[in-house]
């Protein structure tokens, strides 16, 4: 097998795949419709609802993330993972239910997405730890990748599924096709086999076990930097489902075919960056910083877009940055933080990005109302390139002072002898 899909000779990674692939699209296309449904149904096209539907999804992580990796190490990751995946395919039962029979109300998708946002808090880091019980350390980098493949596969196909089924049919059985998606994930980790798996021994309940991986990060200065930039782009650069529903509502008026196939096209830019990062051997810093730089550019060159399928266009490279950048950030901390750490680095870096999100979903929404949706692209991209610009330097001067220290240990040994 091809070494860009090695981690796939794992049976139990080919069925974990398969299950999470359906499910994955399923998730991509009720985004779009929970976007539309807040956009055009339920509100007059305020981007600040939507923005709020946002945060109240990812907020969770942001406060329960510490917590739930904790969870994920001291529990096994397969059985949190049954009942998560239970309880978002749930949610999304639910709201299509409400649409389906016309008593939908804004406050009933604002609470689904927060109960969404909880089981998502506790699933994430479990799921991503998983990966390294599936596939052991040989593969953790190729198995990261693919699992991001696999997610923007979905994108490229759930966004433009739901776009046109939206305008065929409406948002509520879109939502219902999302909760049975969720059953696919289910049967997958019913046929995994445990036997086969590498396990990492749980860790023993103790007090502070949150501090304890708070100060492990402390101590790590390569995690600060990366937790410090996640957080700053996952606010300001990755808000893509405010940022493109404004855009296509107020600056290019299109419907939700059109919407919808905005997450296809960036997709095509995420997919490539998956596919190559599924080709290197490990992570690499430059990717992680041109990452950065790459995407606050393109970001700034979308807010000019003078025309809908420039902006498209536009959106490939964005999308390629992004997931070079996040794919980085990811696999340096499953390859190199101590493995009864790993849930709770994990999960400080899920709820440090999604956090950000959504912290700054409502910002990104209310800049666009306000001010004009070009603005609120222009002003994540500023913030996005300039944050990776700060993060080179920092690199530089400690490489530099890195360095300087070594000559001076050189020197003082030479003198010594």
């Amino acid at each position: 097998m091809s070494a860009m899909f090695r981690a796939l000779e794992n049976p139990n990674y080919r069925v974990w795949a398969g299950g999470a692939l359906v499910s994955n699209v399923g998730t991509w296309m009720q985004r779009v419709a929970q976007d539309w449904l807040v956009l055009t149904v339920l509100t007059n096209h305020s981007g600040t609802a939507v923005g709020v539907t946002t945060s109240l999804q990812f907020l969770p992580m942001l406060l329960l993330g510490p917590y739930a990796g904790v969870l994920a190490d001291r529990y096994r990751k397969r059985r949190i993972l049954f009942w998560t995946q239970t309880a978002m395919g749930v949610c999304g039962l639910i709201v299509g239910l409400l649409v389906v029979t016309g008593a939908a109300q804004l406050w009933q998708v604002y609470a689904a997405a927060l109960a969404l946002g909880i089981a998502a808090a506790v699933d994430g880091p479990a799921r991503q730890a998983f990966v390294s019980e599936l596939v052991g350390p040989d593969n953790i980098s190729n198995a990261v990748a693919l699992n991001s493949a696999s997610f923007n596969s979905a994108r490229l196909t759930g966004p433009a599924i739901a776009g046109v089924l939206i305008a065929w049919i409406g948002t509520g059985p879109v939502f219902l096709l999302n909760a049975a998606s969720f059953v696919a994930v289910i049967i997958s980790l019913a046929r995994v086999k445990t036997a086969q798996l590498q396990p990492t021994a749980p860790v023993v309940r103790g007090k502070h076990q949150v501090v304890e991986g708070l100060q492990y990060v402390r101590q790590r200065p390569d995690l600060v930097l990366i937790l410090f930039m996640v957080g700053i782009l996952g606010a300001f650069g990755m808000n893509f489902t405010v940022t493109n529903s404004l855009m296509s509502t107020a600056v290019f008026g299109v419907g939700p075919e059109q919407f919808g196939l905005l997450g296809s096209i960036m997709a095509v830019g995420t997919l490539a960056g998956a596919l190559l990062a599924a080709r290197r051997s490990g992570p690499r810093l430059r990717f992680m910083l041109g990452g950065a730089l790459t995407l606050g550019i393109f970001t700034l060159f979308s807010s000019i877009s003078p025309a809908f399928w420039v902006y498209a266009v536009v959106l490939i490279p964005v999308g390629l940055a992004s997931i070079t950048f996040l794919n980085s950030c990811n696999t340096t901390i499953q390859l190199s933080v101590e493995p009864q750490f790993r849930g709770r680095v994990l999960a400080l870096y899920l709820a440090i990005l999604q956090g950000g999100t959504a912290i700054g979903a409502p910002l990104m929404g209310w800049i666009g109302t306000e001010f004009g949706a070009r603005w609120a692209v222009a002003a994540g991209g500023a913030v996005v390139l300039m944050t990776g610009v700060a993060a080179v330097v920092m690199v530089g001067r400690r490489s530099q002072a890195t360095i300087r220290e070594q000559v001076r240990t050189s020197w003082r040994r030479a003198r010594a002898t």
